[in-house]
């Protein structure tokens, strides 16, 4: 059962060919059998899984059920779910359940879906590796000394070991599509302000937003018809209607014009990743499509940009985390002062605190202009970047990563794991949306194709992913841990 898409499994359900018991049983032993060896999982919410697949079991007899009635689904645990532990990765909130649910998780149980739990992640986000967790790293399926990405390394890793069909991250700069292409999964980032954000813990604000990571194309494309939409609780949702995404899947490619990105292909892309994107890039001239050079000349200020810009807005985020309200809170502290010190001191891991200082510093009086003003600038420089060379191609294509998955460990300067996102990270800036699918692979670790299109131009997005998914084969490919651990 595990090895097939999400697709599959709701037509198999909507046929009666398994139930959503059946199905869920079968996930949760896995995550029971193998599970720790990956560390992909906060929380298991078994109990209610299965309470939701037996509600889900009786929609279907009754006539009521959507797609997704009953389809098994995993979390990153960045979403408040009503209840259960969302802990952000973090120790600051190790202890929180939350009071009620993410507008996205609301969705996905209106639909009928079942939880299967809450994966783990890179803490409050931060982080291209899922090494910043305070419950621990998790490991590539693909390599178990390899890393998974992040910061949905969790989300990512469980979908590609068959842990769950399908799971749900966010991208702030690149954590559902790095993560996707290490662990050789699907990995869709939407517009900004497509998907809610209500009840999603806030990083980086102009930049967080919830996507799908799937087997698939055709996979994510059902996920995101129950996800898009307007919300009235999120003042960055855009109040724009919704087209069914499955509906143009099989459209033909013939006359799409492709853009290639010079400052995508220079020094510092690995060859064996570069040859996978550019021989991806040819089965799309077969399709029928047309294929040039293009420019985004300020794509290099892109990881400067945003690092003055997110650490920014998570110094003002998580300055909620204060030992009072909600989260960790020191042990006797003598005063106020020492209670805020050493509670978000403890609360916090290293990664954390250093994008708050970074933050902060770049806040300050004296210094905001100097810092967070003129990235701001850069920020629009670079979304016109974007806007100017969609008037002449209609996707931009390139690597998701410049290597495969680097071991666990590999990388102690955190500039060397900034430069990881060096072709993801523009595309938050400019709020657009971006998929990455798998394309090869180097060494045995996955290689992402990153397809990146004009606001709202998830469906054509998705189009031209499933086109790729129907010719060639890498997105059906399994690691050997997911059939040992079956």
């Amino acid at each position: 059962m595990h090895d097939k898409t999400l697709t599959q499994l709701a037509k198999a359900l909507g046929s009666g060919e398994l139930s959503s018991r059946e199905l869920t049983e079968h996930y949760l032993q896995r995550i029971q059998q193998s599970g720790a060896i990956l560390n992909s999982f906060i929380t298991v919410t078994a109990d209610q899984a299965l309470e939701q697949a037996d509600t889900a079991d009786q929609a279907r007899a009754k006539g009521t059920a959507s797609l997704l009635t009953g389809v098994p689904l995993a979390l990153k645990d960045i979403f408040c779910t009503q209840g259960i532990k969302t802990s952000c990765g973090s120790r600051m909130l190790d202890n929180f359940d939350a009071p009620y649910d993410a507008t996205v998780v609301e969705k996905l149980k209106t639909a009928g879906t079942v939880t299967l739990g809450k994966t783990n992640m890179d803490e409050f986000a931060m982080g291209s590796s899922n090494e910043n967790s305070y419950y621990g790293p998790v490991k590539n399926p693909w390599d178990l000394t390899a890393v998974p990405g992040g910061s949905s390394g969790g989300s990512a890793a469980a979908v590609a070991a068959g842990l769950t069909p399908a799971a749900l991250g966010t991208d702030t700069g690149g954590s559902i599509r790095q993560p996707a292409a290490f662990c050789g999964i699907t990995g869709l980032k939407p517009t900004y302000g497509r998907v809610s954000r209500y009840g999603m813990i806030a990083y980086a604000s102009s930049l967080d937003q919830a996507g799908p990571m799937a087997r698939s194309a055709e996979d994510c494309a059902h996920l995101l018809n129950v996800m898009a939409g307007h919300d009235v609780r999120d003042s960055t949702s855009v109040a724009r209607g919704v087209p069914d995404y499955a509906e143009t899947l099989n459209a033909p490619l013939s006359g799409l014009k492709i853009g290639l990105p010079k400052e995508y292909f220079g020094e510092g892309l690995d060859p064996e990743v570069e040859k996978a994107v550019r021989e991806a890039v040819s089965v799309y001239e077969s399709l029928g499509a047309t294929v040039r050079d293009v420019s985004l000349p300020h794509t290099h200020y892109a990881i400067p940009a945003y690092y003055v810009i997110a650490p920014a807005e998570a110094s003002s985020n998580l300055s909620r985390f204060d030992g009072v309200r909600f989260g960790h809170r020191c042990d006797d502290p003598s005063d106020l002062i020492d209670l805020y010190k050493r509670s978000r001191a403890e609360g916090f891991g290293d990664e954390v605190q250093r994008r708050i200082l970074i933050g902060t510093h770049t806040l300050s009086e004296g210094f905001f202009d100097a810092y967070y003003t003129k990235a701001q600038k850069v920020r629009r420089l670079i979304r016109q970047d974007f806007l100017d060379t969609f008037e002449d191609v209609d996707v931009l294509m390139g690597p998701a990563s410049p290597t495969p998955a680097f071991d666990l460990g590999a990388k102690k300067d955190p500039v060397s794991m900034y430069l990881q996102d060096i072709y993801t990270i523009a595309v938050n800036l400019a709020g657009i949306p971006g998929i990455s699918v798998p394309a090869g692979f180097a060494g045995g670790r996955p290689i992402g194709l990153q397809i990146l299109g004009t606001h709202f131009a998830e469906a054509q997005l998705l189009n031209v992913a499933h086109q790729f998914q129907q010719t060639t084969d890498w997105h059906l490919q399994r690691p050997d841990f997911a059939e040992e651990s079956a």
